[in-house]
């Protein structure tokens, strides 16, 4: 930046209120921090400062060039702490949440090596289905899944996640399999938290509503009921992979099959993101992408 050492000079004092507190600041002398300030006047050709024995103000164009210079030198000082972070290792506390079944598979496995490769670095995980107010209850990313709801925090997608609508070969021995979602209404559905299904059809997204006898707002009791032969459900992929590759389970429906959704980690807005949630982040991307 032109004029740096006399814009630092500059701002600070007007941050500190006097020439002397200016020169502790910055380790110089009251004297040397005086003449930048002039000579930043004169290359200037404007008044900046005020000077009184008692106190200084800004000037009108003083103000106009110190509200564009302090958001200037802040984004320097942003700039050069976020490329010494570059270089820092994660230590401090990292806290984190992520759904229960979702966490407790893939996300702490993943947190345990993490840590293996950073000693230096204190976990809280925390893993409910309750969504979590991050920065009101003091954490520092989420593990989201699904679609993601508006807000003012910063998210990164880090693998697809799928849904399908499966059944246990006893059941479709017993009921033809769906070849439509409308053909649901002829079906017994399991039903989780949500009573409406997510597919695809012509094109769009469509929400189907469905209903049976059955209904829990567990994924795993869901998955028991499904292998047992009670009905239809929709799970999403990490609960029913390695059943439909054993053939305990079967898709249904693929042709009708939501994909647009995934796996997000989502954190408050930085004007840098520090080490712990910056190298966090990107290793769940990295690993969760290829699990």
């Amino acid at each position: 930046m032109k004029h740096w050492d006399r814009v630092e000079a500059f701002v600070e004092v007007v941050r500190q209120g006097a020439f002397s507190a200016a020169a502790r600041q910055l380790k110089v002398s009251a004297s040397h921090i005086s003449r930048l300030v002039s000579q930043l006047e004169a290359e200037l050709g404007v008044q900046l400062l005020y000077r009184t024995t008692r106190q200084i103000r800004l000037t009108e164009a003083g103000e106009l060039y110190h509200q564009h210079c302090r958001h200037a030198l802040d984004g320097f000082r942003e700039a050069e702490a976020a490329l010494g972070d570059m270089q820092a290792s994660p230590r401090g506390l990292l806290k984190l949440t992520a759904s229960t079944t979702f966490g407790e598979r893939h996300i702490a496995p993943l947190v345990n090596r993490f840590v293996q490769q950073h000693p230096q670095l204190d976990v809280r995980m925390h893993f409910t289905n309750r969504r979590v107010a991050l920065i009101d209850e003091g954490y520092d990313i989420a593990i989201r899944l699904g679609e993601l709801q508006d807000s003012s925090l910063i998210a990164r997608r880090l693998c697809d996640r799928r849904e399908h609508v499966v059944a246990s070969p006893a059941y479709l021995h017993a009921h033809p399999a769906p070849a439509h979602p409308n053909d649901l209404l002829r079906h017994r559905c399991l039903v989780g938290s949500l009573d409406s299904w997510r597919f695809r059809i012509d094109g769009q997204r469509r929400e189907v509503r469905v209903s049976g006898r059955w209904q829990a707002n567990s994924g795993p009791a869901l998955l028991d009921a499904t292998l047992r032969g009670l009905g239809l459900s929709q799970l999403p992929d990490y609960y029913v992979d390695e059943h439909i590759a054993s053939g305990a389970l079967v898709p249904v429906l693929e042709d009708f099959r939501f994909a647009d959704t995934a796996v997000w980690a989502v954190y408050p807005r930085h004007r840098h993101l520090s080490p712990k949630v910056r190298l966090f982040v990107d290793y769940l991307a990295e690993h969760l992408a290829t699990a």
